[in-house]
């Protein structure tokens, strides 16, 4: 089975990013702001979580992270932004993994972009809607 790394390399309220390694692939990735593994308003542990290719009502072809500890229903699946609303910022995951093709900013906040195109590209091309090992890192 593939192991697919999610390496974050910085994090504040506008969210937390990093960079997703795949054999011959790598994008960007946009998660909430850590808050304890809190449900829908954290990014996920660190670890190793078993990813199973899912069609989303919501967000079509998608991946499902099994077995975050004290977490359910964490997809990777497009979005821009992961900021803590608490503190003002917008966010478009609930506690998930969003992909982008770039860093960049949108309406002034920190974001990934290209996300359809990025995600589509990951699920069709590089892992061939295939289930995956995620290995989450942190840099910071």
């Amino acid at each position: 089975m593939e192991l697919v790394q999610l390496l974050r390399t910085r994090s504040g309220d506008q969210g937390t990013f990093g960079i997703i390694s795949a054999p011959d692939f790598e994008c960007c990735a946009a998660e909430l702001p850590w808050r304890d593994n809190q449900n829908s308003i954290s990014c996920i542990p660190t670890g190793t979580y078993f990813c199973e290719f899912i069609h989303s009502s919501t967000y079509g072809p998608c991946y499902w992270v099994h077995n975050v500890p004290g977490r359910s229903e964490i997809l990777i699946h497009t979005g821009n932004l992961a900021g803590d609303e608490s503190k003002g910022w917008k966010s478009h995951s609930a506690g998930c993994v969003l992909l982008g093709d770039r860093f960049g900013v949108l309406g002034g906040q920190e974001a990934v972009l290209l996300s359809r195109k990025t995600l589509r590209r990951f699920v069709d091309r590089v892992m061939d809607r295939k289930n995956f090992n995620l290995e989450v890192k942190e840099m910071f």
